[in-house]
């Protein structure tokens, strides 16, 4: 079928209150790489205390619009940006924003794993010690914290001094969302956390994703309809850098408002 044209309990107690959580909105966000728009008018919000799921065909601007949210693809691109988002009251793309600062309100976790060629201790502090936390014995509780909510603790806590890449794909998956956690971020992004880990490993951090909900925002982009139903509350469809339809997961994949999107999460197309 040719696709349619398109019409988004640990020893170490735990951060903060569902309620202190930032939502994110993003508003009317034209996204371009060079003279290329990517993203055509996004218009949407990643609720606090929820998974939103981002799905859509290859190409459609998915993990573009996720990386607008932390500005990450500014490292290596040049982009210009229409339209605002914000993260709780801090204007992403306002005037003097400390990008250092921004990352660490919103973390990201990318497609396949990333540890540094260092030990999983310091893989975890590296965030805390970048905004100048240097004391041992709290650096100590920040690990330990962090990977107990990344369910990685009990498989780790007696080699943290060992290298990270001795790990497997999914302990370093689990690592790095360690490490986002860290610096106790408002909102983590992730970029198809699980297209590269096998069945068991993928279970587990779908897992440690529902259970991480009551404390963070989360945004997850991912190609694979049965995760975005299993993991999220809210789902947005994409389709050529446009938000054909975001709403309720349950209603997305049972009862969509429009075409495009009955054709795309029933495999008509893409």
């Amino acid at each position: 079928m040719t696709p349619p044209s398109a019409s988004v309990a640990s020893a170490v107690p735990t951060r903060r209150p569902a309620a202190a959580q930032a939502h994110v909105a993003i508003r009317d966000l034209v996204y371009s790489y060079g003279r290329t728009e990517v993203l055509h008018g996004i218009d949407m919000d990643f609720a606090a205390g929820e998974v939103t799921a981002i799905i859509g065909p290859s190409g459609c601007g998915k993990s573009t619009l996720i990386k607008a949210v932390n500005r990450i693809a500014e490292v290596t691109s040049e982009v210009t940006v229409q339209g605002s988002v914000t993260v709780g009251d801090f204007d992403v793309y306002g005037p003097d924003v400390d990008l250092v600062e921004l990352r660490r309100r919103v973390g990201m976790v990318f497609q396949r794993p990333n540890p540094f060629p260092k030990s999983i201790f310091d893989n975890v502090v590296f965030g805390p010690r970048l905004h100048g936390m240097t004391d041992r014995a709290r650096l100590s509780e920040i690990v330990e914290r962090s990977l107990r909510q990344a369910a990685l603790w009990d498989e780790v806590c007696d080699r943290l001094h060992t290298n990270a890449l001795q790990l497997s794909g999914g302990q370093q998956q689990r690592l790095c969302i360690a490490r986002a956690l860290a610096v106790e971020p408002d909102v983590v992004l992730m970029d198809e956390p699980c297209s590269a880990l096998d069945p068991i490993a993928t279970t587990r951090i779908e897992e440690l994703i529902h259970e991480l909900k009551s404390q963070y925002t989360i945004a997850i982009v991912t190609h694979n309809m049965q995760q975005a139903a299993r993991v999220s509350d809210s789902t947005a469809f994409l389709y050529l850098g446009k938000l054909v339809e975001v709403d309720r997961t349950e209603r997305i994949f049972t009862a969509p408002g429009c075409k495009e999107t009955e054709d795309y999460v029933t495999g008509r197309f893409g």
